[in-house]
């Protein structure tokens, strides 16, 4: 009987070459299963990779408690490419009924990998990267290149160090030698600092300085740096947040070079430095609202062009940032604006918002603060948000809410009340106003009220409550692993975001972690060793898949002019991105089993 062959449209099998596929052919032979027969055993290598041409097969978790079903695999679908990438099955893989299988040498599976980087990121980068192998090979400048290159693979900028002492006219003959727009100055008190050609230029043309003064008054501090194995992606995030154009390059305390937006932009076109031009020149609310409705558009480009979602949203939350803070400096005058400090809560505080779904945001006040026009200003403030693209939250989460403005002392009493209160609004409010982080106006305040958030829910009653709040919600899976939709399609916040987010949260408040970031959360959480390593990268992954599908079919909500909303229309998946979702459900219960072991739910 003749092989039948690989699917050539397939995932991963339209990644290969027709030689490539030729070389797996011959290296294939077709084996069978009866029903009950374990193809796989976890923890065990495997002499072959399999891809199911008919029947089915069962996932299985071995624990301490016995087998645990998981997903179940159909034709088309692939199994035991990690038992042979690296050495042991994840889990077990039983036939539930008389299942036919191509079974590729692993041997010649190794070597197709070896020859071909795109078919093994397939099975190396997890969930989170499978799908964006589905789009067309890259091209030199594509936005997949540059979220992948690294700060040190860039054509950094040689550094000019120069003594406090030094004048302004030797400060640009340097500069001119080395052809660099800025130099570094090192003071052993101050420490090290940075001056650029505009300091320079501005210095001598509107200042009032001489060619021969010193270059210590012009030195700005803290220097803004990145680490050499950052993503290029994140140098411009990091530029975005603190209002610069270049920051140094440094592994550790060894400065290597300097990075400048000029650089970045020659590797990358995602306009993210226009909507942040036009937000420094705004003077208007009006300015402003143009700025921030160009965002959108911004999102849609980088989504299409396969950014990956961590990279995303940090970019969009630096952005989002900075158009609080313009709004702010336009709308509450200069002597207020300054004594009171704006919180971005939720998903905002953590970075994880990319298209604006509602205004989760709050107010610290100093205790002696008195001021008649506030609460005027913060209706203005909240609709100004709204004429930029934040709708009102539903449970009015907001500045121009008073139960969301309080003085330091006020918190303080609030946070007491939440703690005291095991309602599950009371819960919800102290949940997301331990993500918060501070966006505009004196952040000392809210280094005040922060341990405050942490203390109240570091309570054991709290973190309990907290805990049984993931399992509030199903998650949308069936016993045999298959989807669960209904006509509206599957609510993947509650299904699957919400579990992931507030489990991490939850956990990290009972082991003292700090991070806001759910990302951030899993991995210094598994780096303790208080979750394990494996199921955090499960997590990250997961979290990354709702949030990518969820954002696509948001956008494709908008374009139709609908309200984008957190359900998941299965008819509009591909089969690729049905097989994602399942997996990535599996990992919500896996997790949620972790968090009933841990708090004894």
């Amino acid at each position: 009987m003749q092989t039948p062959d690989l699917d050539p449209t397939s995932p991963p099998f339209d990644l290969l070459d027709a030689a490539e596929r030729a070389r797996l052919h011959a290296a294939m032979d077709v084996v069978y299963f009866a029903a009950g027969e374990t193809a796989l055993q976890q923890g065990a290598s495997s002499p072959a990779v399999y891809v199911l041409h008919r029947g089915r097969m069962q996932a299985l978790r071995v624990n301490a408690d016995g087998e645990e079903a998981l997903s179940e695999y159909g034709p088309g679908d692939l199994l035991g490419a990690f038992a042979v990438m690296i050495g042991q099955a994840r889990f077990s893989y039983r036939a539930l009924e008389q299942t036919l299988c191509l079974a590729i040498d692993a041997e010649a599976f190794l070597a197709v990998q070896r020859s071909n980087p795109r078919f093994a990121a397939w099975f190396l980068e997890g969930l989170s990267a499978k799908r964006q192998m589905l789009a067309a090979p890259p091209r030199p400048g594509d936005m997949a290149e540059t979220m992948l290159t690294r700060v040190g693979d860039t054509g950094l900028a040689p550094l000019l160090w120069l003594d406090p002492q030094a004048s302004l006219r030797e400060a640009r003959a340097g500069m001119k030698r080395l052809s660099v727009s800025c130099a570094l100055v090192d003071d052993p008190q101050a420490g090290p600092g940075i001056v650029t050609r505009t300091d320079l230029l501005d210095a001598l043309a509107l200042d009032g300085h001489r060619p021969d003064d010193p270059v210590a008054p012009l030195v700005r501090r803290p220097l803004i740096t990145v680490h050499p194995d950052a993503a290029l992606f994140q140098a411009l995030v990091s530029m975005t947040e603190h209002r610069v154009e270049r920051v140094v390059v440094a592994d550790g305390e060894r400065a290597l070079g300097a990075l400048g937006m000029a650089e970045v932009l020659s590797h990358h076109a995602s306009h993210s430095h226009l909507i942040e031009l036009r937000l420094e020149r705004a003077r208007r609310v009006e300015d402003v609202r143009e700025a921030a409705l160009r965002m959108t558009a911004l999102v849609r480009n980088l989504h299409a062009q396969g950014a990956r979602m961590g990279h995303l949203t940090e970019l969009v939350s630096a952005l989002n940032g900075r158009v609080m803070r313009r709004l702010w400096e336009l709308i509450v005058p200069a002597p207020q604006r300054e004594q009171m400090c704006l919180l971005a809560l939720g998903s905002e505080g953590r970075r994880e918002q990319v298209l604006k779904t509602d205004q989760d945001n709050a107010l610290i006040l100093p205790d002696d603060f008195h001021w008649p026009q506030l609460e005027a200003t913060m209706q203005r403030f909240s609709q100004a948000l709204n004429d930029c693209g934040w709708p009102p939250c539903a449970g009015g989460v907001m500045v121009s809410n008073p139960a969301w403005r309080h003085s330091v002392s006020g918190w303080r009493r609030r946070v007491v009340e939440w703690s005291r209160d095991s309602a599950p609004q009371a819960m919800i409010d102290l949940a997301i106003s331990i993500d918060a982080r501070p966006v505009a106006g004196d952040a000392s305040l809210f280094d005040a009220v922060q341990p405050l958030f942490f203390d109240a829910a570091a309570d054991d009653r709290v973190l309990h409550h907290f805990a049984a709040a993931t399992l509030a919600f199903h998650t949308p899976l069936s016993l045999f692993g298959q989807i669960k939709a209904g006509d509206r399609g599957a609510d993947i916040k509650k299904g699957g975001i919400f579990p992931l987010v507030h489990g991490l949260r939850t956990l990290a408040l009972k082991h003292g972690v700090r991070d806001r970031n759910s990302f951030r959360r899993a991995r210094t959480l598994a780096a303790a060793g208080n979750l394990d390593a494996a199921l955090a990268g499960d997590v990250q992954q997961a979290l990354a898949v709702f949030l990518r599908m969820r954002l696509s079919q948001q956008l494709d909500a908008l374009c139709a002019g609908e309200q984008p909303g957190n359900r998941l229309r299965l008819a509009a998946l591909t089969r690729l991105d049905r097989e994602l979702l399942r997996d990535a459900l599996a990992v919500v219960d896996a997790f949620k089993a972790q968090l009933k072991r841990s708090f004894h739910l």
